[in-house]
């Protein structure tokens, strides 16, 4: 294994060069054997488990690693911090996955740096574990993500209300590019390292978007930014799109958590929606539910608008010309967000393309979805089984009313492609908020206790294969007794 550093190119302006802190004694806890192979490194939790601890912790650095942590700005809740940066996270490096793809690899609890602001630069074991649990999840129900590599127990304790057993995880992304980046530089005037930015985004992600030139026309630059700017929002859709798929509340959709590359990042406050509600919001930090479920396409749109105003210069001296020149992106991108949306929910009930009446029909089954509190996955499973059997029928007919018949009469005419349709969008099983809390809660018992973490790897285990229905697929399937009416969820800061 061996990492290269192309983030270094760009300068000392967009990031922190600097070491994580060496922890007591790491011993590593999680290995992710799949993605490690596809990103070609030969080694195994089996008979490298020390070593992988030791470069997993930070202890040890990966050969070619130049560890650093990136600046960045961004809006928090709508306010803005022109200075955020990873205050508790060390880029290691690069590397090359076996689809010839470059990725990050970061280290997050690794210590202090630059960009702390205070903070102890650590991560808990809760979180890491987390976080692993989520990513891995949202992989597996084809959400557009970051993911994990590894969790290493540190030996030390990380202090927040109370003592907690300490852990570094090692986090996978196609980079950690964000909004909040292009803000940092905004915010400073500094027009040279915006076209700096622009042109290692489009390398790294847009390869279809010709590289600026410093010697190129005004307009022919402007035409580039468009077009990258573009290539970004196309990124956008299919992912907020996915987690409405699946019933995924992110909880902190930051500007400086919105990547460019089009994948979650930060799985700190995220929850899973149960019964269906436009305001399902479970972030402890959330107060005014800016970030629940129904908001979360909205707050894209606006995520993106902040992007777009970081771009201005570079498009024209005239802010107005500007602003000219990339509305009609902004405006493309609601139609193309509305639009995709109807798709995917009329994927959902089996329908692959949308003639008259379907946007209706979706839109009253939404709102007998939350008039009559129906779990939004569990209905989902009870329509794609309806498609082949009678057993939930009389069940939906009680729920749905009306609507059930009308949607079978549009279904009728090929009702094994609506059933293949439906398979594939609805999963059988979510990582409950419930069940994640109870693992989280027996795997750190088991770790203390020098246990094994059996229990999160047989839900793991349920998690990769969410379309599919397993043994143990049913024990992981019903939905919180409480309705996770008092269930809150924390930053992991």
């Amino acid at each position: 294994m061996k990492l290269s550093n192309h983030y270094h190119q760009l300068g000392e302006a967009f990031y922190h060069q600097g070491l994580p802190t060496p922890v007591a004694e790491p011993v590593l806890l999680l290995w992710n054997e799949k993605l490690a192979n596809d990103l070609v490194i030969n080694l195994s939790s089996q008979h490298d488990s020390e070593l992988l601890a030791k470069y997993f912790s930070g202890n040890q650095l990966v050969e070619g690693s130049r560890p650093l942590s990136q600046a960045y700005s961004g809006h928090q809740f709508g306010h803005f911090n022109p200075q955020l940066g990873d205050g508790r996270a060390h880029l290691l490096g690069e590397i090359v996955d076996d689809a010839g793809q470059v990725k990050d690899i970061q280290l997050k609890g690794s210590g202090t740096s630059h960009f702390s602001r205070s903070g102890d630069g650590r991560c808990a074991l809760g979180p890491a574990l987390r976080e692993f649990i989520m990513s891995e999840a949202m992989y597996a129900l084809g959400v557009p993500t970051t993911r994990c590599l590894a969790v290493v127990a540190t030996g030390e304790a990380v202090y927040r209300e109370r003592p907690y057993a300490g852990a570094v995880v090692t986090r996978v992304a196609s980079s950690h590019i964000r909004v909040g980046t292009f803000q940092y530089f905004a915010a400073r005037k500094d027009t040279k390292s915006m076209k700096a930015l622009v042109d290692f985004s489009c390398r790294r992600h847009f390869s279809e978007v010709n590289i600026i030139d410093a010697d190129i026309s005004e307009q022919d630059s402007s035409s580039q930014v468009l077009s990258f700017f573009e290539a970004v929002l196309a990124k956008q859709i299919p992912l907020v799109l996915a987690w409405m798929r699946v019933g995924f509340i992110h909880g902190v959709m930051n500007t400086d958590n919105t990547a460019i590359s089009g994948e979650t990042i930060d799985f700190g406050p995220c929850a899973m929606m149960n019964d269906y509600h436009r305001g399902s919001v479970f972030s402890s930090i959330d107060k005014n539910g800016r970030y629940a479920f129904g908001e979360q396409m909205t707050i894209m749109q606006w995520n993106m608008t902040r992007l777009a105003e970081t771009l201005l210069p570079l498009l024209s001296d005239d802010q107005e010309q500007a602003i000219e020149k990339i509305e009609p992106l902004l405006a493309k991108f609601h139609q193309n967000l509305m639009r995709d949306y109807f798709i995917m929910m009329a994927n959902k009930i089996g329908i692959e393309t949308l003639i008259e009446n379907d946007d209706d029909l979706i839109t009253d089954l939404i709102e007998l979805l939350e008039a009559e509190k129906l779990d939004y996955t569990q209905t989902f499973v009870k329509l794609t089984n309806a498609v082949i059997n009678d057993e939930n029928h009389h069940e939906l007919k009680a729920s749905l009313g009306s609507w059930f018949e009308l949607w079978q009469q549009r279904i009728s005419l090929d009702k094994d492609a609506a059933f293949q349709l439906m398979s594939k969008n609805n999963p059988l099983v979510i990582p409950r908020n419930h069940h994640v809390e109870a693992i989280l809660a027996s795997s750190q018992t088991a770790y203390q206790e020098k246990g094994n973490l059996s229990a999160l790897n047989e839900f793991l285990a349920v998690l990769k294969q969410p379309y599919t229905q397993l043994a143990k697929t049913v024990d992981y399937q019903d939905a919180p007794s409480d309705g996770d009416e008092n269930y809150h969820t924390f930053c992991g800061t």
